[in-house]
């Protein structure tokens, strides 16, 4: 059976392909193989420019022939691949066979043997997988994520003012403005993200147990150390480590990811946040002719998008704590277990993806009901208790707190006029009553950094 959507035993690769098909470009089994294959020709290519003492013939102008191969890779050339990998058992052992067979019909046939050399195949797996993240967070997943940020720093703006009953432990508290509370969101999601770009790209680039054995028994006059470490970052773009055993030690890596993770867990706290406020009828939803909400209540509008944002970012947080407590544990200098759970790290981009996709359509639907906002307000007058107590403690009353609690702590209901009366039994000046009397629920928001 083809792959197809109705084929697929993920939905990432299956119902949800729509959100997530560009990480193809980075995290499917072709892709992998043409970042192993830019890893080895930029090597290769590197050892002609050292140079090498055999390499020191070698023509440059074919340097850009040779990158072509990875340039204008084709499934084609990822199937010859995986045909050799039949022969070979072995992932990356195929890819060098590749490049070796590219190299003959260019009349490099008497220079093949000094790609991947010296070389173990985690030197090109702890290069290229690090490069595939890298790429794919800088082109697909963060531009996402700032396009959700920019969705509610719109929100925070455009809503500014518009007065809010707060809950705090779900009851009603000291009021604030909607606009301010979508700006901690923003807020919150920003901090993360710098501190996200601060965490390295970081690559393992040592031979076979991290020490350049093969390449310093070869050529020992050599500064292989140097020579790796301004491939790595002039070449590909990553940060060598220093001191590896045969694999990257991915500590780095699991930052990265803690890092992705708690940017999800922001975003769960919105999407419950605002599929809260719909429940309240804070929000309502815009319709789409024909989309049924419920398949026996017709009137229902359902928060779906939230509810499925919430659910995909939680299935990425579950993968990326295994990815992070995992990777950085290998038994002395390697076991593979690394290797498989590799494999695996475009999954949970993908379902970050279709959270974030599915939360960008959610908020794309939001219907501000700003009647049931003042409603709310107005239904709940004790919260103005907090400023009447606090001007009567500047004007040195005796028990404010208590004197409020008393009025407000009742089952009967609390209104303007009851708390006009009270403060009119108030032994404070006119004035003091005016300005008390000045406090509603709806003014009573405080102050906030300005918004925009």
């Amino acid at each position: 059976m083809e792959l197809s959507a109705l084929s697929a035993v993920s939905p990432v690769d299956g119902r949800y392909r729509r959100h997530t098909k560009e990480l193809g470009n980075y995290f499917s089994e072709a892709a992998l193989i043409r970042y192993r294959v830019i890893v080895e020709i930029e090597y290769y290519i590197a050892l002609c420019e050292l140079p090498l003492p055999q390499l020191k013939g070698v023509d440059q102008s074919i340097f850009s022939t040779l990158r072509g191969i990875y340039k204008d890779f084709t499934e084609a050339d990822a199937q010859a691949v995986k045909d050799i990998e039949r022969t070979t058992n072995h992932d990356v052992k195929a890819v060098e066979y590749f490049i070796k067979g590219k190299m003959d019909h260019l009349n490099l046939g008497d220079q093949k043997e000094f790609v991947h050399f010296g070389l173990t195949s985690q030197d090109i797996n702890n290069t290229a997988i690090p490069m595939s993240i890298m790429d794919a967070l800088n082109e697909v997943l963060l531009p996402t994520i700032n396009t959700v940020v920019d969705q509610l720093r719109a929100f925070a703006v455009e809503w500014k003012d518009v007065p809010m009953l707060a809950r705090t432990h779900g009851q009603p508290a000291s009021p604030t403005r909607l606009g301010k509370e979508i700006a901690v969101f923003v807020e919150r999601i920003e901090n993360q993200l710098i501190l996200l770009k601060q965490v390295p790209h970081a690559a393992k680039f040592g031979g076979a147990t991290g020490n350049f054995n093969a390449h310093h028994i070869a050529y020992p006059g050599i500064d292989w150390i140097s020579f790796a470490n301004g491939f790595v970052s002039e070449k590909l773009g990553l940060q060598r480590s220093q001191t590896t055993t045969q694999i990257e030690h991915y500590d780095h890596m699991a930052a990265l990811f803690d890092g992705l993770k708690r940017i999800n867990t922001i975003l769960i706290d919105l999407d419950r946040d605002i599929w809260t406020y719909v429940s309240m009828d804070y929000f309502k939803q815009k319709i789409k002719a024909g989309e049924v909400g419920s398949s026996a209540m017709p009137h229902k509008v359902n928060p779906i998008d939230f509810e499925n944002s919430e659910g995909n970012l939680g299935i990425a947080n579950a993968m990326y704590e295994h990815l992070s407590a995992k990777l950085p544990i290998s038994r002395l200098q390697r076991d593979l277990t690394d290797s498989t759970v590799l494999r695996n790290v475009g999954v949970p981009i993908g379902h970050q993806m279709i959270g974030l996709r599915s939360l960008q359509n959610g908020l794309g639907k939001l219907l501000l009901n700003e009647a049931k906002f003042n409603a709310d307000l107005e239904a709940n007058w004790p919260v103005v208790a907090e400023a009447i107590q606090t001007i009567l403690r500047r004007e040195n009353y005796p028990s404010p707190y208590e004197a409020l609690r008393d009025l407000t702590r009742t089952n009967a209901a609390i209104t303007q006029n009851s708390i006009a009366a009270f403060i009119d039994t108030l032994d404070v000046s006119d004035s003091v009553k005016t300005e008390l009397k000045a406090i509603t629920p709806h003014n009573y928001t405080g102050i906030f950094p300005e918004l925009g």
